[in-house]
C-alpha cells in the first residue's frame, strides 16, 4: 500500500535584523520607514551615536548594521572597528555624503563592507544588504561613477613594484564605474577570460580583496581623483 508523506512544516526564512546608527534622527525615521515595508527586513535598534551603539552591542542580535561615517564624539570608522573586535559576524554598511570619500580608506580598514549614498533608493538598500549578508561587498553604483568620473593619471603615487599596466589600470577604472567583468569586456572589445585574468593580476599586484578596497586604492593612489 502506497503511504502518503506527511507534509513538511513550513519554515519561515529568518528575517535580516538591522541596526541604523546616524546622529540625525530624522534619517533614521526615514530609512526604518522604507525597510519597514520590505518583508523579510526588520530594524531591532536604533543609536544616535557610536557610544550608544556599542554600550548596546553585548545585548543586541543584529546581522546587518548602517554606520554613519562623521558623528559627534567617536567617528564610524572607530566605532566600526571597535564593534567587530566585540562581533566579528556584524556585517557593516557605511552611509556617506557626497564628499566624505576621505574617510573611505579608513571605513574600509576598520571593516566595512558597503558603502552607500544617503540618498540611495529603497532598491539599492536591499541589494547592499544582501551583497553584506552572502559575505561580498557593495559600494553605490552612483558613488562609483562619481568617484571614477575623475580620473587623473599619476605614476609617481604608486610604488614601482606595484604598478599597474595601461590596460589594468583601463580595468580598474571600469571596477570603479561599477561594471561587471563582461561589461567591461565588452566595453573595451576583449574576452571575458582576458578581463577575470587581468582583474586577478590587479588584485595580486594591490594586495586587494575585494571591489571596496580595489576603489579605495584606486583612490589613494591617484587612478581616481577625490
Amino acid at each position: 500500500m502506497h503511504m502518503m508523506e506527511e507534509p513538511k512544516p513550513f519554515v519561515e526564512a529568518p528575517q535580516c535584523r538591522i541596526v541604523l546608527v546616524d546622529d540625525h534622527s530624522l534619517f533614521r525615521n526615514g530609512l526604518r520607514g522604507l525597510l519597514d515595508r520590505c518583508p523579510g527586513y526588520r530594524v531591532v535598534a536604533e543609536a544616535g551615536s557610536g557610544e550608544e551603539f556599542l554600550a548596546m552591542l553585548p545585548e543586541l542580535e543584529a546581522d546587518v548594521v548602517f554606520m554613519d561615517i562623521a558623528m559627534p564624539g567617536m567617528n564610524g570608522d572607530e566605532t566600526t572597528e571597535r564593534a567587530l573586535q566585540l562581533r566579528p559576524d556584524l556585517r557593516i554598511i557605511t552611509l556617506s555624503m557626497f564628499g566624505d570619500e576621505n574617510y573611505y580608506t579608513r571605513m574600509v580598514e576598520a571593516g566595512a563592507r558597503g558603502f552607500l549614498l544617503k540618498d540611495s533608493d529603497i532598491e539599492d538598500v536591499i541589494r547592499a544588504i544582501e551583497a553584506v549578508r552572502s559575505g561580498g561587498s557593495y559600494f553605490s553604483a552612483s558613488l562609483l561613477a562619481s568617484l571614477a568620473g575623475r580620473m587623473r593619471t599619476r605614476d609617481d603615487l604608486m610604488p614601482e613594484e606595484e604598478a599597474l599596466s595601461v590596460r589594468e589600470r583601463e580595468i580598474l577604472v571600469a571596477v570603479c564605474r561599477g561594471l561587471s567583468n563582461q561589461e567591461i569586456a565588452d566595453e573595451l572589445f576583449i574576452s571575458k577570460r582576458t578581463v577575470d585574468k587581468h582583474r586577478a593580476n590587479i588584485l595580486e599586484k594591490t594586495g586587494c580583496k575585494n571591489t571596496a578596497s580595489l576603489v579605495v586604492y584606486a583612490i589613494k593612489h591617484g587612478i581616481v581623483e577625490i
